[in-house]
């Protein structure tokens, strides 16, 4: 990717070393350094490091909210980016749903964070469209691979921290150490309380939570029809309504609502009037069908899967889903375990396969379930989706996680269409 600039003495930078020639100056990034001397041999106009391409695009004009966790990054952004549109700012976003700026989709979906220079050029269409914050997903990978590099965040924010990358971080600890160590500065962060594996700078820190003490405090909260809940904000007390479903939620709320205040000086009053507002993000505990109940989620880590079955637990479940290939195989038999202990009904079946046999990815699944009497197993997800309505009765909600909004499926390196929602749509003829 080239970027051009104006009033420089090159005409365009780049981070790909391939890209450079004698109008194109090469950026130097942690991710790229190895490139340097193929940058130099394909004749780069010159060698300039990332911090300059800040300055150049304008990084220090605009507030930049950096969003980390394991569960819940993608909710947690696009409330607040609807609660600070709403109150009549200009606002840009970028995650794993793509990146929008005043409520336009800009570009489709791309990976959680994108490459150093691909979110600075972000950044500095939102500048030039006069947004006020840029609202961003940080994932581990790229704290690691430093894919955040040279951004002065405005406000840190974490949701929470359960296992997921394993593939790529190897142990727990390491991965908790990783997602730790983007809140170890003295800038302003704001952080879940009641997440007991946080470890954080003090300094000019703020919290929120349900369970223990904190700056923004849930005293009271229902979850009868969707959602509603009282903060305590020091000596301000003020309650909310919204759509969103599951008590996992009210977390997301609590860091949107929290977010919003310490960065705007509207006042909590304000905050909570535009959080009914928010309808959610499609993919997560969206309902395709309401008779009979179909709910499509994103959730794919055996805390999401837990904290969304929970939230549906007054319903008998019949749960349909996977694991992904390639990935972190010690979470399968956790993610079995937690819907065979949650659901009436169990049907294993191939997420995004990638390379991995998906016999052999649903097998780690079922290591994770003693009583097998209630699983089916069918690798064919559309068949297996089409089982658990073909047994759905009165009262029953099908659950399909692990894809959400996601409109293929991975096998091997192809990218097929499917999309858990349009299979739902197809099967009951709506």
């Amino acid at each position: 990717m080239k970027i051009e600039i104006p009033n420089q003495s090159y005409k365009y930078i780049t981070e790909n070393s391939l890209e450079c020639g004698v109008d194109t100056a090469f950026v130097s990034t942690t991710q790229n350094q190895k490139y340097l001397q193929n940058a130099k041999d394909n004749n780069a106009h010159s060698i300039i490091n990332i911090k300059e391409v800040a300055s150049l695009f304008g990084l220090d004009k605009i507030k930049i909210i950096g969003i980390t966790g394991t569960n819940g990054k993608t909710t947690t952004a696009s409330a607040i980016y609807s609660f600070l549109l709403d109150l009549g700012y200009k606002v840009a976003m970028q995650g794993t749903r793509g990146f929008f700026m005043n409520d336009e989709v800009v570009e489709g979906k791309s990976l959680t964070t994108p490459s150093v220079l691909n979110t600075y050029k972000h950044i500095y269409q939102a500048v030039d469209a006069g947004c006020e914050f840029f609202i961003m997903e940080v994932s581990s990978h790229a704290i690691v691979q430093k894919r955040v590099e040279g951004i002065d965040f405005e406000l840190k924010i974490l949701t929470n921290i359960t296992q997921d990358h394993l593939d790529y971080h190897k142990t727990l600890g390491e991965y908790i150490s990783v997602k730790n160590s983007f809140f170890a500065d003295e800038g302003k962060k704001l952080i879940n309380k009641d997440e007991d594996k946080a470890s954080f700078n003090i300094k000019n820190t703020f919290t929120y939570g349900i369970e223990n003490p904190a700056t923004y405090k849930l005293i009271a909260y229902s979850l009868n029809d969707a959602s509603s809940g009282i903060i305590q904000h020091f000596s301000k007390i003020v309650p909310f309504t919204s759509s969103l479903h599951g008590f996992f939620n009210l977390y997301n709320l609590m860091a949107a609502i929290g977010a919003v205040d310490i960065l705007t000086d509207k006042g909590l009053d304000a905050v909570v009037e535009v959080v009914d507002n928010f309808a959610g993000v499609s993919g997560r505990m969206e309902q395709v069908c309401e008779l009979p109940n179909v709910i499509v989620d994103f959730a794919h880590t055996p805390d999401g899967m837990q904290q969304v079955l929970n939230a549906l637990r007054e319903k008998e479940l019949l749960v349909v889903f996977g694991a992904g290939g390639d990935r972190d195989k010690t979470k399968r038999p956790l993610m079995g375990r937690v819907a065979a202990s949650l659901a009436k009904k169990v049907y294993i079946t191939s997420d995004n396969p990638r390379n991995e046999d998906p016999q052999t990815i649903v097998d780690d699944i079922l290591e994770g379930i003693s009583d097998r009497s209630m699983v089916s197993v069918e690798l064919n997800r559309k068949k297996a989706i089409e089982m658990a309505l073909d047994d759905q009765e009165e009262n029953e909600v099908v659950v399909i996680l692990g894809k959400g909004d996601e409109a293929y499926q991975i096998i091997y390196d192809k990218k097929l269409p499917f999309d858990d929602r349009e299979v739902v749509r197809e099967l009951l003829h709506l």
